[in-house]
């Protein structure tokens, strides 16, 4: 069945940087919008990039200017590269993958991944 796989999270001082990677096996890029979110403790899962089927890239507010998604189709591997970090950004990120329309909502993803721990100290 379809794997998501994330790695690259840890512990990082705010304004260093990070890159997440998120692997995906048994699943088509070109069928599906493939995103990151995070969760925060008690805190419900937010957007933050996505991919879409025709290579647009788009960005919650929060991170724009700061992170970058991006695609390696050859590794199926999709990533998100992180700088500035802030102790805001703490939280576990989630790679989806959405086969219907919208990318942004994390009740639509068809598929997703255990996540990785980011932590961001002040």
């Amino acid at each position: 069945q379809v794997q998501l796989v994330e790695s690259g999270g840890g512990l990082v001082q705010a304004g260093g940087s990070l890159r997440l990677s998120c692997a995906a096996s048994r699943l088509t890029f070109s069928n599906y919008h493939m995103a990151w979110f995070r969760q925060a403790p008690g805190k419900e899962r937010e957007f933050v990039a996505a991919v879409t089927r025709n290579r647009n890239t788009y960005y919650a507010d929060s991170v724009k200017g700061r992170f970058t998604i991006s695609t390696d189709n050859a590794k199926n591997t999709v990533y998100l590269r992180m700088n500035s970090l802030k102790p805001e950004d703490t939280a576990v990120y989630y790679c989806g993958a959405a086969a219907g329309p919208f990318y942004s909502d994390p009740n639509k993803m068809t598929y997703w991944g255990k996540g990785t721990l980011v932590t961001v100290s002040s």
